[in-house]
């Protein structure tokens, strides 16, 4: 129940960061996207369940302040979040560059899945532009925020797994 409530206050807290700090304090109008880093992180860090339901959690909020619909944010974070999670096994988690490889093909696959919502469907096509001009340097954002958000994200979940093998051996 700890691990639950303090994923959700990462996730919270992740969102107020994103959408009052970085939005005022944006570069160039790109910001990192915060919310993708966690779903990244919890994804690699617990599995493909804890990723889809981390990304099913910060989809659903960033549908809600920043989407015109529910549901198209809240399904490519949870399918970013259960495509992450195929890296659990496989990965040593105090290692830093399977975190940034990964985030950056998240953060590109975002974004494009973001210009096809946004602008391809209205028949917006300079697709070159707004990889240039917008993707390009979200993902160069993130990547940079992602080397310090990681390892406070692995600290926590080394706390946490610490109290629940605490806690098992009472």
């Amino acid at each position: 129940m700890r691990r639950i409530i303090t994923i959700f206050c990462l996730i919270i807290i992740s969102f107020l960061l994103q959408s009052t700090f970085f939005a005022f304090h944006d570069i160039t109008g790109i910001s990192p996207n915060l919310m993708l880093i966690v779903t990244m992180s919890f994804g690699i860090m617990r599995g493909r369940r804890e990723g889809m339901l981390t990304g099913f959690v910060c989809g659903f909020l960033y549908d809600i302040y920043f989407g015109n619909l529910i549901g198209p944010y809240m399904l490519l974070f949870m399918f970013i979040g259960y495509l992450n999670g195929a890296f659990h096994k496989d990965f040593l988690m105090e290692d830093i560059l399977l975190p940034v490889f990964i985030i950056i093909v998240d953060a590109f696959v975002f974004g494009f899945v973001q210009y096809v919502m946004l602008y391809l469907l209205r028949n917006r096509t300079n697709l070159v532009f707004y990889l240039g001009h917008v993707v390009l340097p979200q993902v160069f954002y993130t990547v940079i925020f992602t080397a310090v958000i990681y390892r406070i994200l692995l600290s926590i979940n080394k706390f946490l797994k610490k109290k629940v093998k605490d806690n098992e051996t009472l």
